[in-house]
């Protein structure tokens, strides 16, 4: 089988944007406690961070992290998070049936990411809370001083204010599931005064109204209609939240998942286009794709604990990831580069232990999942601007999405350098692609990722035994790249420009 490419930096879609390659922690099963914080691990540091957790999430390239939730922010008080440790009240959190202790809080959420050279990105309670505590909260983190709030956060000793940029106004309120789910036009309503009121704090944040909870909600299009109908003037992006699993259709079916994500992302930026276009407004809204992943939603360890037991970070969503996870993960990132002019920031759900390419056994190792592998890479070599590569191959008839095409690429260009990144979505079949460079380029790395099992899975005993590898089939003769895809496989490879 052999396919076409065509690279041309003429192609421009937008800018390589560092907040695509967000990731997200949430209190939720053991992302916290046991994940990023475990002060009696043999590697924590003076306020219990996991060193060998900060080190890979460092060596992943997580840009910002988004916080404290997903669904456990809709019955959260920020408020249990500050203070005296030993004088925070334990609390029932409703979302995933456990006890939170509220030993992690504000204050150390922002000490851990100053450690990891994050940017954090705050979601507040628009759930069971609302305009008030919206207020409060971004007082607490972004006033320098002389007022209540702000001279709280002093006291418990961070003098510097944490100027917060990006705030996520509540979390899937378009899903029955969510502790105070609202109709779109209660949602947009309350989204609209808390933005206002927090922009009155401080006009420089950034606010993400919630968006979809993925597109086969019966709401979505409509939803996303009536919520910028309403708080257009007040936000700056709206969000998407998509998850991807193989289902009953299969393998082949689950290989082609970005094209629900490509479908997604263009019809949410049509129905910005609309609103905008009925409002007479030539103000720009982005989109937060601030939860997307590989979740196995009907496994076991997606089920959280019932009756009387409410313990304090159970194992929850703990997919153990194959190599074919794996390659959707990179072609999921790269449908985000390609929309790089409408998805403004990105979130990975979630970074340790819960559905997580980072694992992290009490007490014990951390290491890695074979998902973290197209992320680390794609976010350090994907620079400057992204370009849009046609493709001319193959074709997989997918039940869902059609005729689609077998190969899925992307490709960033910065001076002196470039990046290729596609993948071979078909099942069975490797691929012989030809790559149309512009003139003076040449080789620097051609690595794949792809295994004879593509069930295949890291553990703690063996997280490296398959992995990244050199792609020797890689070469250009005069204006043309050629490189053999194995079945099954995402390639990056990076490139000196003239």
């Amino acid at each position: 089988m052999q396919a076409k490419l065509t690279i041309d930096p003429a192609f421009r879609v937008g800018p390589v944007r560092r907040r695509t390659f967000g990731s997200f922690v949430e209190h939720l099963g053991r992302c916290v406690y046991t994940g990023i914080y475990e002060p009696s691990h043999p590697s924590a540091d003076e306020q219990g961070f996991r060193g060998d957790v900060l080190d890979l999430v460092r060596e992943m390239g997580v840009s910002t992290v988004r916080y404290p939730g997903g669904n456990f922010v809709s019955g959260y008080r920020w408020e249990d998070g500050i203070g005296p440790v030993e004088d925070r009240p334990k609390r029932l959190d409703l979302a995933w049936h456990s006890l939170e202790p509220n030993e992690v809080g504000t204050d150390e959420f922002m000490a851990w990411a100053k450690k990891a050279g994050i940017e954090p990105m705050m979601a507040i309670n628009l759930g069971t809370r609302g305009v008030l505590e919206a207020m409060d909260i971004v007082e607490y983190c972004n006033v320098p001083g002389g007022s209540d709030w702000a001279e709280q956060r002093r006291a418990n000793g961070a003098d510097e204010p944490y100027r917060v940029k990006m705030w996520c106004l509540g979390n899937e309120m378009d899903g029955p599931w969510q502790m105070g789910h609202k109709t779109p036009e209660e949602y947009g309503r309350i989204a609209t005064e808390a933005a206002r009121a927090m922009r009155m704090i401080d006009p420089d944040v950034e606010l993400v109204a919630c968006g979809s909870s993925s597109r086969s909600m019966p709401t979505f299009g409509e939803w996303e209609r009536i919520v910028l109908t309403e708080a257009y003037d007040q936000v700056d992006m709206i969000s998407a939240h998509a998850y991807y699993w193989e289902k009953e259709s299969g393998l082949q079916e689950f290989l082609v998942s970005a094209e629900d994500m490509d479908r997604f992302i263009d019809q949410v930026g049509a129905t910005i286009d609309t609103v905008a276009a009925a409002r007479k407004t030539d103000k720009r809204i982005g989109i937060s794709f601030d939860e997307w992943n590989v979740w196995y939603l009907d496994r076991d360890p997606s089920k959280p604990p019932s009756g009387d037991d409410w313990p304090v970070a159970p194992r929850l969503l703990e997919d153990n990831y194959s190599v074919a996870d794996a390659v959707v993960v990179g072609n999921l990132l790269i449908s985000l580069l390609r929309h790089t002019d409408r998805v403004w920031s990105a979130n990975q759900a979630q970074l340790v232990n819960v559905i997580a390419p980072i694992m992290a056994e009490p007490g014990g190792p951390a290491w890695k999942q074979t998902t973290f592998h197209p992320f680390a890479l794609t976010s350090a070599n994907a620079s400057g601007e992204v370009l849009r590569v046609i493709v001319d191959g193959p074709t997989i008839e997918s039940t869902q999405f059609g005729s689609v095409q077998a190969l899925d690429a992307v490709a960033t260009w910065a001076d002196g350098e470039a990046s290729v990144f596609v993948v071979n979505r078909h099942a069975d079949e490797a691929v012989d692609a030809s790559i149309t460079l512009p003139a003076g380029c040449s080789i620097k790395e051609a690595v794949t990722l792809h295994h004879d099992d593509h069930n295949w899975k890291a553990s703690a005993e063996d997280d490296s035994s398959v992995g990244v590898t050199p792609n020797g089939t890689a070469a250009i003769d005069g204006g043309t790249l050629t490189v053999t895809l194995p079945p099954i496989s995402w390639t990056m490879i990076t490139l000196s420009t003239q």
